[in-house]
């Protein structure tokens, strides 16, 4: 069942107003993430990160943005047309894609403790998890929630001094 719920999320295109309904939670979700990191000094503004920047666009929009979006929202969240309330699903899915960047940073991403521990990042993260969510559950389609993910970690990465791998 939930194999075919990934399937549906990966093979359904939004509609317009999905797609109006993603640009205003994008918004929204990079305003609080911004409202966050800026406030923390987590964000900050570096000069443009070029070095390197095709295979980190290629490995960001791959693993983060595809790879965390495909089992936290496309297993685990309902479009609408599954269930009229998201709040049970993302009341579930939203601790565990939070609580992943820790098991990330305390097993296979080490060198990603400094930032993936700090409470400001994993505010951030949840901020984007329940954007992301809300986008997938409105809009029935994966799509929407892999570009803002993919969207959020490419500035983060490239303006805001980011980690990289």
């Amino acid at each position: 069942r939930r194999v075919l719920r990934l399937w549906r999320s990966l093979t359904t295109w939004p509609d317009a107003a999905g797609w109006r309904f993603a640009g205003l939670a994008a918004l929204l979700t990079l305003a609080a993430m911004g409202a966050i990191g800026f406030c923390t000094g987590y964000y900050r503004l570096t000069p443009t990160v070029t070095a390197g920047l095709a295979g980190r666009l290629a490995t960001v929009w791959i693993v983060p943005a595809l790879g965390e979006e495909a089992p936290f929202r496309g297993l685990l969240v309902p479009g609408r047309d599954e269930a009229a309330n998201p709040w049970p699903a993302l009341a579930v899915a939203l601790p565990v894609f939070v609580a992943w960047h820790v098991v990330e940073a305390l097993t296979f991403l080490p060198q990603a403790r400094g930032q993936f521990l700090r409470p400001d990042f994993l505010a951030c993260a949840a901020a984007l998890g329940l954007g992301c969510g809300l986008v997938r559950w409105r809009t029935g389609s994966l799509w929407p929630a892999v570009i803002l993910h993919g969207a959020a970690v490419t500035v983060w990465q490239t303006w805001l001094g980011g980690f990289r791998l």
